[in-house]
Order: C-alpha cells, then sequence, then structure tokens
C-alpha cells in the first residue's frame, strides 16, 4: 500500500479502454468459509472488497475502480459459480463504486446510503455512469439475512464522507469498516464530502464498541485488522488532534504548524504516498476551523 505511485483518484478515473487491458489482478484470502477478501494484486485495484458466497445470494461489498471491473465479475463467478446478487456500497469514491455500472449489467442490485445516489446523481462518473447509481437506499441502517448470515449495515455520520456505512456480520464477528478505517495508515477524511474528524472518531469508536479480541475488521485500506489494530488507530487519530490543537490555540498560522510538525512521531508507521504527515497535519487544522466556525 505504501508504494502505490497513482492517486486513488487518477485510478478511479480509469477509462474503459484501459480496463480492457488492466494489469492489475485481484487476490482473496477466505477470512471464514464463504467470505472472502478481495485486494489488489500487482497495482491498485481499489479499496478492499468483501465478496460472500453461499447458496442463497452472492452478496459484495464495494467493488474497486471501473478498471478492475471485468476481472471482478470474473473473479466473482469463479469463487461464487454465479454472479453478484447485491453490491453495497460503503460510499461514494470511486475507488470503491467505480465497477458499480458494470456489476450492475451484469444483474447486481446496488445498495447504498441516501446520500451516496444524491452525491452520484450529480455526478455518476465515480460509479462507472448512470447504470452504477444506487437502486435501494436507506437512512439509517439495513439488515441482509444471506447464505445463513446477519450482514447489519450501518450509516456512520460525517465521517470519511456523509455517506459512510460500515457492515457488522454479526453472527460470525468481522466488520467490513469501509474507509472508517485505514490499516496503519493515516486516514483520508474527505471534508469536502461531508467528513469530519469528530465524526471519524466517533465511527471508529462504535465500532470499537462491537468488537472483541476476537474480532475480524476488514479495512478500507491495508491488511487485516483487529481490535487492538483500529484502538492504534484512534489513539493514534485522537492524539494528533490534541497535538495540533495545542499549537492551533497557541495563535500559530496553517504554514508554521505544518513547520513544526505535531505528527512527527507517527510519520514511520503511518505516513503513506497518499495521506502524507504533512496533509494529515492540514486536514487536522481545517477540520476543526470548520468545526469552531459552526
Amino acid at each position: 500500500m505504501r508504494n502505490v505511485t497513482l492517486s486513488i483518484a487518477m485510478l478511479a478515473c480509469a477509462s474503459t479502454a484501459f480496463a480492457q487491458n488492466f494489469p492489475v489482478t485481484l487476490k482473496s484470502t477466505e477470512v471464514i468459509p464463504g467470505m472472502f477478501m478481495l485486494e489488489g494484486e500487482g497495482g491498485f485495484a481499489g479499496g478492499n472488497m468483501t465478496l460472500l458466497v453461499g447458496d442463497d445470494r452472492i452478496f459484495l461489498i464495494d467493488d474497486g475502480i471501473e478498471a478492475i471491473g471485468p476481472k471482478l465479475i470474473e473473479t466473482a463467478a469463479e469463487l461464487a459459480g454465479r454472479p453478484v446478487d447485491f453490491v453495497i456500497n460503503t460510499h461514494v469514491h470511486g475507488d470503491h463504486v467505480g465497477s458499480n455500472a458494470a456489476l450492475a449489467s451484469d444483474g447486481a442490485v446496488v445498495v447504498a446510503h441516501d446520500n451516496i445516489r444524491k452525491r452520484l446523481l450529480e455526478d455518476s462518473a465515480e460509479a462507472g455512469g448512470p447504470g452504477g447509481l444506487p437502486v435501494v437506499t436507506f437512512a439509517d441502517a439495513v439488515t441482509f439475512f444471506v447464505n445463513g448470515h446477519e450482514a447489519f449495515v450501518f450509516h456512520v455520520a460525517a465521517a470519511h464522507t456523509d455517506g459512510d456505512a460500515v457492515i457488522h456480520f454479526r453472527d460470525v464477528n468481522i466488520i467490513h469498516a469501509g474507509d472508517v478505517h485505514f490499516n496503519y495508515l493515516f486516514p483520508f477524511i474527505d471534508l469536502d464530502t461531508g467528513g469530519s474528524i469528530a465524526g471519524f472518531l466517533t465511527a471508529q469508536r462504535r465500532m470499537l464498541a462491537l468488537a472483541d479480541d476476537e474480532t475480524v475488521i476488514i479495512p478500507g485500506h491495508g491488511p487485516l485488522a483487529s481490535k487492538a489494530d483500529l484502538q492504534a488507530a484512534v489513539d493514534m487519530l485522537a492524539d494528533s488532534q490534541a497535538r495540533v490543537a495545542t499549537l492551533v490555540d497557541q495563535g500559530m498560522s496553517e504554514e508554521d504548524i505544518v513547520a513544526a510538525n505535531p505528527l512527527a512521531l507517527y510519520h514511520d508507521d503511518w505516513n503513506w504516498d497518499f495521506i502524507t504527515t504533512e496533509r494529515m497535519t492540514r486536514t487536522l487544522i481545517r477540520s476543526m476551523a470548520a468545526e469552531q466556525a459552526e
């Protein structure tokens, strides 16, 4: 993940022509029998995906960038033996909804929070075009009973974006966090799409309250995680917020705070090419300013 050379935004806009010769493959990791985490291998395919297969319905959480669509459909068919029935979008970004249109044309029903559909109605390119619009939406929560599992899909407000959903497989103690958890990576908190530091921390703490030492957490980006990993992310972000707030309260300018490098102690373990230590610092400053202005 730390060696990604193209930004998420660039890859999310990959063209259909590029998709036909896209060199990235999909790696599947069986989390429990019939449930697989899918991730790009040999390059960036988008955020982590979860595929649940069985005799009942084929259930997919997120679907990567548009370019991975054909390979995702192929991989799902290989693992499930038939096409995907339901796709759940955890948020609106193109590295998580990019193959919506391709999967919908293959027969899948796309489900998402109300705000995701609202945003995609304004610009459907992130989802592969108008065919990628969610056709079923929810405001607070919805539960799927599939293949003997109970998948509780719930909205977390103003977190990574304004349309985030977390999926809790209650019966098997697995949480798909979407981009409400970046595992040992500074998180991308999209302030321009309704995200906030406060909401992000609230969402993470809600997941912590659902978890125990045996919980498996599928993050939006990074390897499989545990409750301890999620707690480390919460502790890092809360401490980073406090460190930046101290300098803001001293009246320092944004540039002076960046120069002071208050997140230096986290750089080696959390910095990556998309959300660098500097960008995380600026996000914290901007989020605090927005909250104070309310």
